[in-house]
């Protein structure tokens, strides 16, 4: 039984596909089809039912997976470990952000970071935060800049960076704009369009609306912040969005004097060691934003 194989078997069940597994580990679909036959000779078992077009794990599959996962993540953790110690900082850093981060935080910092560690390759990944937080805590990236969940994850270490404030927004011909200030009352009586409820400003924004005892009425639902936007612009319904998103297409709402925020920062898993290369990213942030870094709710200044 060896690591190729199993990283064969791993990803033929994550997609469901060995032609999606071959194109994720740059080999041919024959290719992963004799690491998979091979493995199965090696443990005397089939690992998967075709079933027309369908791939599934058998039952021996699925005892596996979960044992195969942890087998390769000890790996990565022992190489990454083994050449920490030559103090390079150097090889492979995978990395998710969300595209608002992307664009509002991390411009400055990577390029500042790329031009201090040339021989680093940077493999950035963009998706939504709730996604990252299952990549680093799953082990297919190893760090994660997004906006921080309200609860704590068990096996997640979670650095708070930035604080990023929240308006109420809508559009310049909307109702709701002619009001100097409104109360939460009013606001519940029109439509929002929002993120998903899975995300942190969806449940900070229903936390708020129940503490009232309020509906909360999503007209329409997308993690796209900039579509977000323009829907909003266009009178579609009002919003809640990043301060740093305000434009002249928006009218800010006074809201009964609330202020919202969300918090973004570093997640890393508790139990993985951290690269050299990220954990000099780390360090560069944290510096630049000295007085600002909080490791799980502690100050570091």
């Amino acid at each position: 039984m060896q690591s190729n194989q199993l990283q064969a078997f791993v990803t033929v069940a994550k997609y469901s596909s060995f032609s999606r597994a071959s194109e994720q580990l740059f080999l041919t679909q024959s290719a992963i089809s004799k690491r998979i036959a091979a493995l199965e000779i090696a443990l005397k078992c089939k690992l998967f039912d075709r079933v027309g077009h369908h791939i599934m794990l058998t039952e021996a599959g699925n005892q596996l997976l979960p044992r195969a996962q942890d087998l390769l993540h000890r790996m990565t953790d022992c190489q990454r470990a083994i050449s920490n110690l030559s103090g390079k900082v150097d090889g492979k850093l995978s990395l998710g952000t969300s595209h608002h981060i992307g664009i509002h935080h991390l411009p400055a910092i990577l390029k500042k970071y790329t031009q201090a560690y040339p021989e680093v390759e940077l493999d950035l990944h963009f998706m939504e935060s709730e996604l990252i937080c299952n990549a680093v805590s799953q082990g297919e990236i190893e760090l994660g800049i997004a906006t921080l969940p309200s609860t704590p994850t068990e096996n997640l270490v979670l650095s708070e960076i930035w604080n990023d404030p929240l308006i109420f927004v809508c559009g310049a011909e909307h109702p709701l704009g002619k009001s100097c200030s409104i109360s939460i009352e009013q606001l519940a009586q029109y439509p929002a369009i929002l993120p998903p409820q899975e995300s942190t400003t969806y449940k900070i924004l229903h936390a708020l609306f129940t503490e009232n005892q309020l509906t909360l009425n999503t007209r329409i639902a997308t993690n796209n912040l900039e579509t977000i936007k323009m829907m909003v612009s266009i009178n579609l319904g009002w919003s809640l969005l990043p301060t740093t998103m305000h434009s002249n297409l928006l009218t800010k709402l006074v809201v009964n004097k609330i202020k919202l925020m969300r918090k973004l920062g570093i997640i890393n898993h508790k139990e993985r060691s951290l690269s050299n290369a990220s954990s000099t990213l780390i360090a560069q942030i944290c510096a630049d934003n000295r007085g600002h870094f909080t490791h799980n709710g502690v100050v570091n200044r």
